[in-house]
C-alpha cells in the first residue's frame, strides 16, 4: 500500500468507520457461527469487530510485517496465519464461515482473486458461507490506490464467479460506494 492508504487504513478514524458503519452493514443479518476465518485483515480494524461476533477467529494476512503486528496485538485471541489467501494452508470443511473485507481490490488479477474464492469454498464446512464487502471503483478509489495494487471487483460479476468457485445461493448488494456479498455451500 501506498503512503497515504497505510495512514487511511491504520487511522482511527477508518477503525471508528468500520466499527460504526462498514461492518454493521456488511454483517447485517449475518450470524458467523463458532470458527471464523478472515483473510487479508490488514491492520485489523475489521478483525477487532468479528473478534465480538465468533468463538474462534483465524485470520490470514498475505504480509509479513502486518502478519507480525496482527499477532502482538490480538495475541492468542485470534490465530493469524501469514500466507496467501489464494493458497491457504488450512485444511478442508473446517470454518463456519470465512469472511473478506475491502481487500478484494488487492488481489493482483482476477485469476487470482477466483482462486482465492475457490480456496474460501475449500476451507468452508457443507452449509457454511463467504461474505464481505468490497469498493466500487471510482476516480476518487483509484486515486487513493496510486502505486498500489488495485484489481476493483465488478460487483455485476461477482455471482457467477462465486458460482464458478462451487458456490450457491450468491446475493452481491450495493450500498455507497461499497458493494456487499454472501454465497452459501451447499449443506
Amino acid at each position: 500500500m501506498n503512503l497515504i492508504h497505510r495512514r487511511l487504513c491504520s487511522s482511527e478514524k477508518w477503525a471508528r468507520g468500520v466499527e460504526n458503519d462498514l461492518l454493521p452493514w456488511a454483517l447485517e443479518g449475518v450470524r458467523l457461527g463458532p470458527r471464523t476465518l478472515e483473510i487479508g485483515p490488514g491492520y485489523g480494524a475489521t478483525t477487532r469487530v468479528l473478534l465480538g461476533r465468533t468463538d474462534e477467529l483465524t485470520a490470514v494476512e498475505a504480509d509479513a510485517g502486518y502478519a507480525a503486528r496482527l499477532r502482538r496485538e490480538f495475541g492468542g485471541r485470534v490465530d493469524v496465519v501469514h500466507a496467501d489467501g489464494s493458497a491457504l494452508p488450512l485444511t478442508d470443511g473446517r470454518f463456519d464461515s470465512v469472511t473478506c473485507f475491502t481487500m478484494l481490490h488487492h488481489v493482483p488479477s482476477p485469476g487470482v482473486q477466483d482462486r482465492l474464492f475457490a480456496e474460501a469454498f475449500r476451507v468452508l464446512r457443507p452449509g457454511g458461507f463467504f461474505t464481505g464487502c468490497d469498493a466500487l471503483s471510482s476516480w476518487a478509489f483509484r486515486l487513493v490506490h496510486l502505486g498500489d495494487t488495485c484489481v476493483p471487483v465488478p460487483p455485476e460479476t461477482l455471482p457467477a464467479r462465486l458460482r464458478a468457485a462451487g458456490f450457491d445461493d450468491c446475493d452481491v448488494s450495493i450500498g455507497k460506494g461499497s458493494f456487499r456479498f454472501l454465497a452459501h455451500k451447499a449443506a
